[in-house]
């Protein structure tokens, strides 16, 4: 598969870093450094585009501007491209309503597109759009690159008597790279200090997630992103947790007493 990565600061560069780094070896991943100034309404969006651009399968837009949303069926059409992934993950580079023309924008040229928000909610099949509500796509490339990046996929190895994570396998990392951060980090932890520890770990590392209040999940996208990764270490967590029965704390002393 060939990708056309579209940036325009630090934060995109180290998306196609990671996915360069740990994605499978039959993907070339190309990349396009946008304007880092464009005008509130793009009139001739071949102004600010090169000459020509590579033919690729899949356009990511990982930009940190607005008005790059608005050149994407342009490159698009350059590029022939078959699919565009353009996540939210700060809805000042890509408002919902933007995000949604993009859509209807690309569907006339019959060009699948997906709007994860944020983008490690992107899974093979659907993505996150609010709290509650999940959009559904159909496109084999966007599948193929939700694959291996987007919504946190941890496989955790745990010893039954220790109750200590021995083991973690990244089945899906994000496209950042922090679930990757994560599981290194979570090897010798306590089951019961993992959620915790996952969280800490994911605050801390560089995301393009914004940590302004977002109108459509009540919360910053920065903490919904980390929910999204404590929430796959919870149902595998699940069934070592140990839960005080009513009594048992008095139990406990009495015994100690003896």
């Amino acid at each position: 598969m060939r990708i056309l990565a579209i940036i325009s600061g630090e934060y995109g560069q180290r998306h196609v870093d990671n996915i360069q780094k740990h994605g499978p070896n039959h993907w070339q991943v190309l990349t396009w450094k946008a304007p880092t100034a464009l005008p509130l309404v793009i009139d001739y969006p071949e102004d600010y585009l090169p000459n020509e651009l590579p033919q690729v399968d899949l356009i990511a837009s990982f930009a940190e501007l607005k008005g790059v949303a608005e050149l994407l069926p342009d490159i698009a059409r350059m590029t022939h491209a078959r699919a565009v992934l353009a996540p939210i993950d700060n809805e000042a580079w890509l408002p919902r309503g933007l995000a949604r023309q993009l859509r209807e924008w690309l569907a006339k040229m019959g060009i699948p597109c997906a709007t994860p928000k944020p983008l490690c909610s992107l899974t093979e099949e659907d993505y996150g759009v609010t709290r509650r509500q999940r959009m559904r796509y159909d496109d084999r490339w966007i599948a193929e690159f939700a694959h291996y990046f987007g919504q946190p996929d941890l496989r955790l190895e745990i010893d039954s008597q220790t109750r200590m994570i021995t083991g973690v396998t990244v089945q899906r990392n994000a496209v950042c790279g922090c679930v990757r951060y994560v599981a290194e980090r979570l090897i010798g932890i306590s089951i019961d200090e993992a959620e915790i520890t996952a969280g800490l770990l994911h605050h801390h590392y560089p995301c393009l997630a914004s940590m302004g209040k977002d109108p459509d999940f009540g919360d910053t996208l920065m903490h919904v992103s980390g929910n999204v990764l404590k929430d796959n270490l919870a149902e595998q967590i699940k069934p070592y947790r140990q839960y005080w029965q009513p009594g048992e704390s008095a139990k406990r002393i009495e015994e100690a007493g003896e």
